[in-house]
């Protein structure tokens, strides 16, 4: 008797086991086919993941192999680039009505700042997700109900962070001619945390925002010394440089000298 409920017990822990492990690999799974399916529907540009990573027993998790690419008419490859991208989540929260993220860290992120001067990629897809979504309130039109429903959860992130990055910047009007410089830290802190929270798409926004106007602070700098070398660049094109680091000089708004295109 006492062998056989020794193997009964062996065999509910070995249930117990199997049943963590088949919902946890469920749950990166689900995680990755969310972001695919709703990714490239509200920001109108291809979206890539390779795997995903997440421990519902410590609330520890890794994104890998992230990557926005670029809208259409934007001859860099991506806008932004991640390799690694570290999560610590509220496993509690996990099957409530709003996911509480304490940590997203996007490490050694590349970032590409492409302009013509008188627009940005950056500037670009956070002007698709606006159109998409209505302002980052709603799922997009085209979405399906298991999507929407993705797209709509609420979320709380306590601290956003970029660390470690490069920011490569691209100026068309100077012949593609680009730069490299780092990309400071970004750090948002307590995004949804009131009892409504913010949805994938609020959240996105947010975040191009910061990033497009730190881009656009670091690049001012490179766009400079790039319109030295620029030896072929038209009358137009000559003045919007120097408009550019004039304006910068002065502390005009970055967000006055790189509007998105509509």
């Amino acid at each position: 008797m006492k062998k056989i409920l020794v193997r009964l017990f062996l065999v509910f822990v070995l249930l117990i086991i199997l049943g963590v492990v088949a919902v946890h690999l469920f749950l990166d799974d689900a995680v990755k086919r969310g972001i695919l399916a709703v990714g490239p529907k509200i920001t109108k540009v291809e979206v890539k993941l390779e795997s995903v990573s997440l421990s519902l027993l410590t609330g520890s998790g890794k994104l890998s192999g992230f990557v926005i690419g670029n809208p259409e008419g934007y001859k860099t490859p991506s806008a932004l680039s991640v390799g690694s991208t570290a999560l610590a989540v509220d496993a509690r929260s996990l099957l409530s009505d709003k996911i509480i993220i304490r940590t997203i860290e996007l490490e050694a992120p590349e970032v590409t700042f492409e302009t013509d001067l008188k627009a940005n990629n950056l500037g670009k897809i956070r002007s698709n997700l606006e159109e998409t979504t209505g302002g980052g309130k709603s799922a997009p039109a085209t979405a399906t109900p298991s999507e929407e429903a993705k797209a709509s959860k609420k979320l709380q992130i306590d601290n956003f962070v970029f660390s470690g990055g490069k920011l490569h910047v691209t100026v068309s009007a100077f012949g593609g001619k680009s730069a490299t410089v780092k990309l400071p830290e970004i750090r948002l802190k307590d995004l949804g945390t009131g009892p409504e929270g913010i949805t994938a798409a609020e959240l996105t926004k947010l975040v191009l925002q910061k990033l497009e106007e730190v881009a656009a602070q670091q690049a001012t700098t490179a766009i400079a010394e790039l319109s030295k070398g620029a030896v072929y660049l038209g009358q137009d094109a000559k003045a919007a440089a120097t408009n550019t680091v004039e304006k910068a000089t002065k502390g005009i708004g970055i967000g006055d000298l790189f509007k998105s295109k509509k």
